[in-house]
């Protein structure tokens, strides 16, 4: 009996607690922790302004070069000489390694032996070509005069035939040996590496060296690799919500840790034509001049794309926009009778600091801090001022025209 005594006592004054409780905070302000419409809560506020409104995009990528390659050799043989180093500016058809050539230089001057012995037998048959015709034309003479036989003339015609077909074979041979001495000489010139490109200007840079010299090179090794860095490729990924905004021949503005507080420019050149599905992004190239050559390949960039622009804009501070009761507004200041009214609004353009008003037409005072705790027509405190003025200056009046009545 003791124990359930207790607990009823304790139960009661719990109860008695909760009322006490209940009552203060009705009596202080409404259930959901606002306070009083009667209380006076302190905002902070923007103004309405009219200025220039960017719809910027932000980005990060990286800079690659405009054309790169890698210079290998088509055959074998060991590196006897390399001529540039890693930086150096090379030139069209500049002669940047050279191959051990001794072997080669043999198959050349054999070339040219055999093309020597193949005009001299094509000199050979030619005379004997030559000769083969007199002695058919002297027997083709005699015959007409009764002297030379027939059979004398056949011999002296097949004699011929013989020759010239000799001589035709002989040509061909020169011919085989001429394309065998080319053959040879191509080759020879593979151990004379040489760098070589269509557009573009004519210096490049040497980017990367891969071998030393004395190394044994199979063909297609690389020896080293040739950049374009005058002119650089900056590539970034857009997201979905940004793809449409971008488009050809937009500027963009390039900083980069390396140049604190330096902007180089560039212009949007291609654009990938699909998103991805792994990253929902699409890939966007520009091209960046780079004249003085500070920026290279490989460095990490910040890009800002001006998508749009409207001048003369009506703007708010983005921290005044608020919802309520599903619309998007602000929240004005009657600066007369001190209180807030919600105003709905439609917007245009926005960004991190200011949102675009659209209609209706607005200016004045916008809440931007502590809107949170605002409903329609609520009284509001201003920093700076002093809220009791105008109570005081209503409750002066009458006695100040009381004491001046005669």
């Amino acid at each position: 009996m003791k124990k359930r005594l207790g607990l009823i006592v304790f139960v009661l004054f719990l109860g008695v607690v909760g009322w006490q409780v209940y009552v203060r905070l009705a009596s202080s302000g409404k259930p959901d922790g606002r306070p009083n419409r009667s209380t006076p809560i302190a905002v902070e506020v923007g103004s309405v302004q009219n200025r220039t409104l960017k719809d910027l995009g932000l980005f990060t990528g990286s800079l690659s070069p405009k054309s790169q390659f890698i210079v290998a050799p088509k055959i074998a043989g060991r590196l006897e000489k390399l001529n540039v180093k890693i930086g150096d500016p090379v030139k069209k058809n500049q002669l940047i390694a050279e191959l051990e050539s001794d072997e080669y230089l043999q198959q050349v001057d054999q070339a040219k032996a055999e093309l020597e012995v193949a005009r001299a037998n094509f000199e050979e048959t030619r005379n004997a070509m030559e000769i083969a015709r007199r002695e058919f034309e002297r027997a083709k003479t005699l015959r007409q005069k009764k002297i030379a036989s027939e059979s004398e003339l056949d011999a002296a015609e097949a004699q011929l035939s013989a020759q010239e077909a000799k001589h035709k074979v002989a040509a061909a041979q020169v011919a085989q040996k001429e394309a065998a001495l080319k053959a040879a000489q191509v080759r020879f010139s593979y151990t004379q590496i040489r760098v070589s490109w269509e557009d573009g200007d004519d210096t490049r840079v040497v980017g990367e060296r891969f071998v030393d010299e004395g190394a044994m090179l199979a063909p297609n090794a690389s020896i080293v690799s040739v950049l374009d860095i005058r002119t650089l490729t900056g590539v970034i990924h857009v997201i979905e919500r940004d793809y449409p905004k971008v488009r050809i021949g937009q500027q963009a503005t390039i900083t980069t840790d390396a140049y604190p507080g330096k902007v180089f420019t560039g212009q949007v050149a291609r654009m990938a034509p699909l998103i991805k599905e792994t990253s929902r992004q699409a890939r966007v190239e520009f091209e960046v001049p780079n004249p003085e050559g500070l920026l290279k390949p490989g460095m990490f960039i910040r890009v800002q794309i001006e998508f749009s622009k409207v001048e003369n804009a009506t703007v708010v501070p983005m921290s005044a926009v608020v919802k309520r009761n599903g619309e998007q507004g602000v929240f004005q200041v009657d600066a007369s009778e001190m209180k807030a009214r919600f105003v709905p609004l439609t917007f245009g353009m926005m960004n991190s600091e200011f949102a675009q008003v659209l209609k209706p037409p607005l200016e004045g005072d916008v809440v931007t801090l502590g809107h949170h705790l605002l409903e329609e027509e609520a009284p509001v405190i201003l920093p700076g001022r002093d809220q009791n003025t105008k109570k005081q200056g209503d409750k002066a009046g009458p006695s100040d025209s009381k004491r001046g009545r005669p």
